[in-house]
C-alpha cells in the first residue's frame, strides 16, 4: 500500500491550504485515515482522523481551522487548513489503516509527508 501526500507550501498567517493523501496499491480496503505532524524538536502528533463512515476526531488547537474529509471511491483524506498559524508550521504525514492480504489482516502505512510552512 502506498499513499502519495500533496498540498503542502508555505503560506502566511491566516491563509488556507489543502493536503490530499491517496492510497493506492493492493488491499482489501481502507479503514481510519488521518493526518499527523511533527514539528521540528517535538513528536509527533495527531491532527486529525476520520473513520469510513465519517467519524472524525481533532486535536484541540485545529478545533475549528482544520476539517478532514474523505472520498472512499477514491481512497482519498483531505485536509482543509483555515485560519493558519506559525504554529501550524510542521511536516504533515497521512496514515491509512489498510485490510491486506488472504486473511484481511489490519496495518498502517504512513506517506512521505509533505511541508507546510506558515510565516508569520
Amino acid at each position: 500500500v502506498q499513499l502519495q501526500a500533496s498540498g503542502g507550501g508555505l503560506v502566511q498567517t491566516g491563509g488556507s491550504l489543502r493536503l490530499s493523501c491517496a492510497a493506492s496499491g493492493s488491499f482489501r480496503s481502507i479503514n481510519d485515515m488521518g493526518w499527523y505532524r511533527q514539528a521540528p524538536g517535538k513528536q509527533r502528533e495527531l491532527v486529525a482522523d476520520i473513520t469510513p463512515g465519517g467519524s472524525t476526531n481533532y486535536l484541540d488547537s485545529v478545533k475549528g481551522r482544520f476539517t478532514i474529509s474523505r472520498d472512499n471511491a477514491k481512497n482519498t483524506v483531505y485536509l482543509q487548513m483555515n485560519s493558519l498559524e506559525p504554529e501550524d508550521t510542521a511536516v504533515y504525514y497521512c496514515k491509512a489503516k489498510a485490510f491486506v492480504g488472504v486473511w484481511g489482516s489490519e496495518y498502517p502505512y504512513w506517506g512521505q509527508g509533505t511541508l507546510v510552512t506558515v510565516s508569520s
